[in-house]
């Protein structure tokens, strides 16, 4: 059984930093891509950013610069390195991997979602 383990987030002051962390677990082929997306109240779930096995890396617009994801392909997890956070960026973070059974068979898997508040 296929799993997506989150860890990280929490409250930080506005102005600092955090990093999030998932790990996949179970039995598969591969991942392509894995990222990272959002929900603020209200709002609709949204890429934040994603990175594909190669390292090739997308940003949302409101991110670039300030975020930074990365993977460890040997150890199935994805990062993601918050910085100079803003208030707008509270949200729940929620880690997406598509999984491969087979070399043409793939779900999409998503993470328990993890709580980031910015707020002084």
């Amino acid at each position: 059984q296929v799993q997506l383990v989150e860890s990280g987030g929490g409250l930080v002051q506005p102005g600092g930093s955090v990093r999030l962390s998932c790990a996949a677990s179970g039995n598969f082929v591969s991942i392509n891509p894995m990222g990272w997306y959002r929900q603020a109240p209200g709002k609709e779930r949204a890429l934040v950013a994603d990175i594909t096995s190669g390292g090739s890396t997308n940003y949302a617009n409101s991110v670039s610069g300030r975020f930074t994801i990365s993977r460890d392909n040997a150890k199935k997890t994805v990062y993601l390195q918050m910085n100079s956070l803003k208030p707008e960026d509270t949200a729940v973070y929620y880690c997406k991997a598509r999984i491969y059974s087979s070399a043409f068979l793939y779900r999409d898997y998503w993470g328990q979602g993890t709580q980031v508040t910015v707020s002084s």
